[in-house]
Parts: structure tokens; sequence; C-alpha cells
């Protein structure tokens, strides 16, 4: 029996598909209220463009991936663990989905929300 197998082709992932990833990954994660733009001129791009998830940027460098993540945290939630939280939440479902290192994961907090008392 021949082990060696010849390539048929290619696989590529579109970055917005990695962003979708990304976004879900992150909706998990505890502290987080939510992803936002990084700043006017991002937020109106998204607005007019369905390709890409607000708050989530993704690069592909030499098949290594670079996230950027751009969120608003619930007050009074320890900023540095929720970060850390979302860098190996994100971290893991990316490379369990597409077998592909990230690099980085880039946490910018961009607010804080303060939950209503009510």
């Amino acid at each position: 029996m021949d082990d060696h197998l010849e390539a048929r082709g290619k696989i590529e992932v579109a970055q917005a598909a990695i962003a979708s990833i990304v976004s879900e990954a992150v909706q998990t994660c505890y502290g987080v209220v939510g992803t936002v733009p990084r700043n006017f001129a991002t937020g109106l791009a998204d607005i007019l463009s369905a390709d890409r998830k607000r708050g989530v940027e993704v690069v592909v460098r030499d098949d290594h991936i670079v996230v950027d993540l751009y969120l608003v945290v619930e007050y009074g939630a320890r900023i540095s663990s929720v970060a850390e939280s979302i860098k190996h939440v994100v971290k893991y479902q990316v490379e369990r989905a597409l077998e592909l290192p990230v690099e980085q994961v880039n946490v910018h907090v961009q607010a804080l929300r303060v939950s209503d008392m009510d």
C-alpha cells in the first residue's frame, strides 16, 4: 500500500469566516458585553459592509493568525482575567476549527458597561 498522498488542491478560509469563529467564541466569555468598532471609520465600514464582524479584526500572515478584538466589558469584572480568558478561548476555538496556529490574540477594552441595578 502506498502511504504517499498527493495534494489535489488547497483549502482557503476567508478572514470573515475566521472572524465569525472568533466572534462566537468571544460571546461565550464571562464579562464580555459585546464588541465595538475600533474607531469611527472602522464603524462606518462595518455598517456599509456585511463581510466583517464588528470589533473583530483578523490577519493571516505566513499561515499564522493574528486577532485584534475591540470589546466592551462588564463593569466590576476583573479586566485582566476577562482578557486572559478571551485570549485562551479564542486561541483554542480557532486552532481547533482550522488547525492553524494563532500567533496573537490582542484584546482592546474600549469601554465598560454598568448593568442596571433594578
